[in-house]
């Protein structure tokens, strides 16, 4: 087994996160090698003809709401390597089994006018939480996405918010997102947005914690849109992958990374097919933490208490997607749907608190819950002029089995609910693509039987537990080894918060402060495994 000459870091993984982390180790100086197993960087945020010759679609994750808001993007100022977003005429669209439907527009006096259709109220109601959340909006995100614990963006929450308002945020954070709803308006175009919004983890409306992915998301899509990289989704990660050669970084595709080298307890480097990489100051592994404690580490390495919580670890529900090629615009009824980029649509509140019901009994939903794209509709650039480049995916229980012949059953079934309301929708199909869960992992194993959120957004597996009961940083018990994949905290999305809090953990443990550092982290895992 050969031996290269050492860089100051390996990071293991080109998904966004990946690229987020060497950006930031390259602009402080570190001489960087990132490794990726794939044939193209980018992990989740890739783009391709998969249909049809001139349809692009995005492979995976497809609108960025959080992209554009986070902190930790914008300091990286990737416009300015070619990122451009583009935007939809509304944001999100939600069509109820009767055909109407409630629209969120980046013009909040719209929004306010299309939940005040259900219930002359809510149009005030919205308002309010919108002007509420502009209140904390900086400082909430900042709490986030930034390190655990968010001690500045917390002080600042603190000092806008108040004691009394403080714990009345924290009350929302705990919150099932039905309830949040029934509180705060009384019609159900308002309390469906919310609803449906939580829907994109994997928590049901009454669900404790759903209230504050509901609640935010839809305040993202109000501030920010649901907003698309213009060309695929690919075009976010060329812009971090340009940035990072540009200052020297390296990128190597068709490298798997099959083992984490360490000695006297240190990460050393890396194993890969045919060399050995030394790493001097830090390995960052953007991968699923099961696979990196579970596969990339000698098991002797680890105590055995964080081998029981990591075999614990809870992922989120599995994914069956649909991409089409479309010869037209989806034809819809109702005219909201039409002007916007992502659609929800198969139930309403009480059918959501029924799907969450079937995938937590393990049965596939009866009546799904779909979220659908329209991606021409949000970037032109996307297909042919007069058609559209399209997706839908929906959740189905973990575990399933899949094969071709029942995917193409439940694609026909779902199908049939968009052509319920948009008549001659299958008419338009010109190519078409189902991915099981299967398809999902195979395509990018990080994506678990088709976990598209790194793990499930439950309460008990955010903050302090995630990915297991610790300190909700990068930092593992392998002393210069750092977790920097969205199963870390803050999560899933793109966002690059995981990255960033591994890049800026490698810093602090390699700081002037270095060696103080290291020894307080050995301490409290030693308090915290055996």
């Amino acid at each position: 087994m050969g031996v290269r000459v050492a860089v100051d870091a390996v990071v293991v993984g080109s998904g966004p996160n990946g690229l987020v982390a060497a950006n930031i180790l390259t602009d402080a100086g570190w001489d960087v090698l990132v490794l990726e197993a794939a044939a193209v960087p980018g992990g989740a945020v890739r783009t391709a003809e998969l249909t049809v010759p001139g349809f692009r679609h995005d492979l995976f994750s497809a609108f960025h709401p959080l992209a554009t808001a986070s902190p930790v993007l914008a300091e990286l100022d990737l416009a300015q390597w070619g990122l451009r977003w583009s935007h939809a005429p509304a944001v999100l669209a939600h069509v109820l089994p009767d055909d109407r439907a409630v629209l969120i527009d980046r013009d909040v006096e719209r929004t306010a006018e299309s939940v005040a259709q259900f219930a002359p109220r809510d149009g005030d109601a919205w308002r309010a939480q919108y002007d509420r959340y502009l209140h904390v909006r900086d400082d909430l995100l900042a709490a986030l996405l930034r390190p655990f614990p968010p001690v500045r963006a917390g002080l600042g929450l603190a000092r806008t918010l108040g004691v009394g308002d403080a714990l009345r945020a924290t009350r929302l954070v705990t919150m099932p997102v039905r309830r949040l709803g029934e509180e705060l308006f009384d019609g159900e175009g308002a309390r469906v947005l919310l609803a449906g919004n939580a829907m994109h983890t994997d928590l049901g409306p009454n669900q404790a914690g759903s209230a504050v992915f509901g609640w935010l998301l839809a305040m993202l899509g109000q501030d920010v849109g649901f907003p698309v990289p213009q060309g695929g989704a690919g075009a976010l990660t060329d812009a971090l992958v340009a940035r990072l050669t540009a200052r020297g970084g390296r990128i190597e595709c068709d490298r798997r990374v099959t083992k984490v080298l360490t000695a006297r307890g240190r990460a050393v480097g890396v194993r890969t097919a045919d060399h050995d990489i030394r790493a001097a100051r830090a390995v960052l592994a953007d991968v699923p933490a099961t696979a990196l404690y579970l596969d990339m580490i000698d098991q002797d390495q680890l105590p055995t208490t964080l081998l029981a919580d990591i075999g614990k670890f809870d992922w989120d529900d599995s994914t069956i997607k649909i991409d089409w090629a479309l010869s037209t615009p989806i034809p819809w009824t109702a005219e909201q749907p039409r002007r916007a980029g992502t659609v929800h649509l198969g139930v309403d509140s009480d059918g959501l608190v029924a799907v969450d019901a079937d995938l937590g009994r393990g049965r596939e939903p009866g009546n799904p819950f779909l979220l659908l794209g329209q991606m021409t509709t949000a970037d032109a650039t996307r297909s042919p002029k007069g058609t559209e480049s399209a997706w839908l995916y929906s959740h189905v229980p973990r575990g399933g089995d899949w094969p071709r012949e029942r995917l193409e059953q439940w694609a026909a079934k779902v199908e049939a609910i968009v052509d319920r309301h948009a008549p001659g929708f299958r008419d338009t199909i010109a190519g078409r693509v189902v991915s099981g869960p299967a398809d999902l992992q195979r395509s990018n194993p990080s994506l678990v039987d088709g976990a598209i959120n790194a793990g499930t957004a439950g309460i008990h597996q955010q903050l302090v537990f995630r990915p297991t009961p610790g300190l909700s940083r990068a930092d593992t018990v392998v002393e210069r080894l750092f977790l920097a994949g969205a199963s870390a905290h803050p999560g899933g999305g793109v966002h690059g918060g995981a990255g960033a809090n591994a890049a800026k953990a490698a810093l602090a443990a390699n700081g002037w402060y270095g060696p103080a550092y290291r020894s307080v982290m050995r301490g409290l895992h030693r308090a915290l495994h055996r």
